[in-house]
């Protein structure tokens, strides 16, 4: 710590193997006073993995807003702040937002460590169009609210990037088939990680494919493509596993 205003980093961390954080992000956790985290259990196994031991602070959907003067002040003391998710880029579906913004309209300095992103990642190995693309986070839990939400960008001509829930994917999929129309598809599953997956084909064939095993498991990022996109591929769904 110094007697200048601190820094905020944002930085992005592994999706699943651990092996994917850079060499910059790794230097910049080293140097930072603290870790701001979502789950300091998560947080503290990848310290362990690349040997950096930092005091850490959660900072979660259900304190962020307590944290927000606490994180100011400590910027303001001269305090270099890292900011990490349990994984991938901070802020897309996770916390971080309230606390950037506080330091933007403040002038503090922010600055990133670029890297992994599930939402990216699912998309290069989709198959559908990259350009352009729209990233909507998680649907609704309930199904009222579910469907709604897919009604907003049934008009959409973008591919249409989302994260679902192992216990929610089916179902979610099926009202996404009900709105938008039996459009090609793309699930990725546990990328990065061992037993790493990638379903294509319509949302039909895929849903099929999920409700037919027994348990879904792992992460999940579902890449949609827009109505326009057609017949680019076999009507079979095709499966992409390392597992």
């Amino acid at each position: 710590m110094n007697s200048t205003t601190g820094r905020l980093t944002v930085i992005a961390t592994p999706i699943g193997n651990l092996d994917d954080l850079s060499p910059r992000a790794r230097a910049e956790l080293l140097a930072a006073d603290r870790i701001l985290c979502e789950d300091t259990r998560r947080t503290g196994r990848l310290m362990a993995h690349i040997g950096v031991k930092k005091p850490l602070l959660s900072l979660h959907e259900h304190n962020e807003r307590r944290r927000v003067d606490q994180v100011l002040e400590a910027l303001l003391a001269g305090e270099h702040l890292a900011l990490v998710s349990d994984a991938g880029t901070p802020l897309l579906s996770d916390p971080g937002f309230l606390v950037v913004r506080a330091a933007s309209t403040a002038g503090l300095p922010i600055t990133t460590v670029p890297g992994p992103s599930a939402a990216l990642a699912a998309l290069v190995v989709s198959g559908l169009p990259p350009l352009p693309y729209t990233f909507v986070g998680f649907p609704p839990a309930k199904p009222g609210k579910r469907r709604r939400f897919f009604e907003r960008y049934r008009e959409f001509d973008h591919t249409l990037i989302l994260f679902e829930s192992p216990h929610r994917i089916v179902r979610s999929l099926r009202d996404a088939h009900e709105v938008l129309g039996d459009r090609r598809i793309a699930v990725a599953r546990e990328l990065t990680k061992l037993h790493e997956e990638t379903l294509r084909g319509r949302i039909s064939d895929v849903v099929d494919l999920l409700a037919a095993k027994e348990r879904v498991k792992g992460e999940l990022v579902v890449v949609v493509g827009s109505a326009e996109v057609g017949d680019l591929e076999p009507r079979n769904p095709r499966s992409d596993s390392d597992g």
